[in-house]
């Protein structure tokens, strides 16, 4: 009977510990909104809408873009894009996030680039607008502006 009270008791113990764990571990940390949309203009190489989607890990974060409008000109291979995606930060200053990072595209594939690692802090406010998007392939660099301010808004931080 004994035995099974220790067991009981450590059992007891062991689900208080776990139980504490989960009301005192941090919380994720969120970028808000995920996703946001622009119109970017890349000059000769096209024009259109373009999606942006943020993920955080404290003060790591990514960014990833995608466009239909915006297509391969030829067959890429993957990791053949080298890119800088510069956002504004509403208390001042831009913040980049650079790789060369991309899946393999046909030619007319859409173009997806990402994901781009860069730091944040938390409050941060990045937007698209007044910033940038270089692509160098070839040696070629492709450079395209937003047209507006993103959709639903800038992204925020934790």
């Amino acid at each position: 009977m004994r035995g099974k009270r220790t067991a009981t008791g450590a059992a007891l113990v062991t689900g208080a510990l776990a139980v504490a764990g989960l009301v005192f571990a941090p919380a994720a940390l969120a970028v808000s909104p995920g996703s946001a949309t622009i119109n970017a203009d890349c000059g000769s190489f096209g024009s259109g809408e373009a999606t942006i989607t943020a993920t955080q890990d404290g003060t790591a974060a990514t960014m990833t873009i995608n466009s239909s409008a915006i297509t391969a000109p030829i067959g890429l291979s993957e990791d053949s894009i080298t890119s800088t995606l510069t956002l504004v930060n509403a208390s001042g200053g831009t913040t980049s996030f650079t790789a060369t990072e991309n899946p393999e595209m046909a030619a007319g594939d859409p173009v997806q680039v990402g994901p781009l690692p860069g730091t944040v802090a938390s409050g941060d406010s990045l937007e698209a607008y007044g910033g940038s998007l270089t692509m160098t392939v070839f040696g070629i660099t492709i450079t395209c502006t937003a047209t507006a301010p993103q959709s639903p808004g800038p992204f925020v931080f934790d």
